[in-house]
Order: C-alpha cells, then structure tokens, then sequence
C-alpha cells in the first residue's frame, strides 16, 4: 500500500527547516541544491514544493507571519489593560530574541537581493504587513493604520538595534514605556485591549 502523505503538513515541515538553513548561511548565499541538501530531499521535491528560491521565501515569510501571530497572541492572553499588554510583549520580544534577530538577518539579506521596486509590489509581502498592521490596530484597540505603523515600526527597531550589537535595549523597559506612552494618546475609553487576546 503506497505511504499516504499531508503535503501541505509536509510542505510546512520543509518551512519549519529553513528558517535555520537560511539562518545559517542567508539567503544570498544558499542555493536551491543545498537547501535540499540541508533538509534530506531531492532537489526534485524541493522544486515539487517551491518552484524558486524566491517562492520559497515568500512561503516562509507568510507561515512565519501567521506562527508570530499565534505566539505573540497566546503571550498576551490575560492582559487586561494595554500597559500589561505592552508587558507581556516586552515578555514575549525577551524570550524570543535569538529568533527574532535571525528572521531580521534574513528579511535584511533577503531585501538586499531584490529590486525595491518590486519589493514594494510583492502581495505576498502586502498580506503578510497588511496582517501584522491589523494584529496591531486589534492589539491597541484602534482601526489607526499610521498608530499600527507606529508600533510595528518601533518593535522593529529594538530588534534592529539589538542585532546592531546595543546591549543597553531592555525590551522589558522599552515595551513599558512604549504602554505609557500609547496609554497617555490614546483616549481613555479605547486604551483597553480589545477581545482579540
């Protein structure tokens, strides 16, 4: 009886696996060959699965994006005002530091191989922002695309200036500050966390 397979299962497994392949050697660097290599296929079921280097990247970034999401989101499950809220993130940013300054190494040598241009047009790259951009607004209990900007752009910027080597950014202190701050803007009756957590 022929082995049954979930391709879509697999074809997440293969994800799952390189996250650590590009990690290792960025994705200027590595071919199509030594990712097969790497994860223990044939370059014929990589292609199967991802039909270019750029396809597969795409893939990863939206699996990432949705796998963020879910864990940040089960990080900040009881927070009841926005102040815990940015706590509990400040939280979630120390305990995945090593993570999330790889996946800012990647997406930085990623888009250093890529035109602008069409960085700018890509849908895949558009989904997964416009779903970062909302998972903010929710978070912050706003529908302000500029606020959500704003926060995403400023928790972007800790990851940046950690792997720039800047031992003085205390995620911790700087998710707190960041509550006060967007507690301060915002109008009291919305500076709750809505439902979504």
């Amino acid at each position: 009886m022929p082995k049954i397979v979930d391709h879509e299962q697999y074809r997440k497994e293969l994800l799952d696996k390189c996250f650590d392949l590009f990690a290792q050697k960025g994705y200027g660097s590595i071919t199509m060959r030594q990712i097969a290599e790497g994860l223990g296929v044939s370059t014929g079921t990589l292609y199967h699965y991802f039909p270019s280097k750029q396809a597969l990247f795409e893939q990863l970034a939206q699996e990432i994006c949705e796998q963020d999401l879910s864990a940040a989101l089960a990080e900040l499950e009881g927070a009841q005002t926005l102040q815990e809220g940015m706590e509990a993130l400040g939280r979630y940013l120390v305990k995945n530091e090593d993570y999330f300054i790889k996946w800012t190494y990647i997406w930085i040598d990623f888009c250093q191989h890529q035109d602008s241009k069409e960085m700018l047009s890509n849908s895949v790259f558009k989904r997964t922002n416009q779903r970062y951009q909302q998972a903010a607004c929710d978070f912050v209990g706003i529908q302000d695309p500029v606020l959500a900007s704003f926060v995403l752009s400023f928790v972007n910027g800790l990851i940046l200036e950690k792997l720039w080597g800047d031992e003085t950014i205390d995620f911790m202190e700087q998710c707190a500050l960041l509550g006060k701050m967007l507690t301060a803007y915002l109008p009291q009756h919305k500076s709750g966390i809505r439902s979504y957590i």
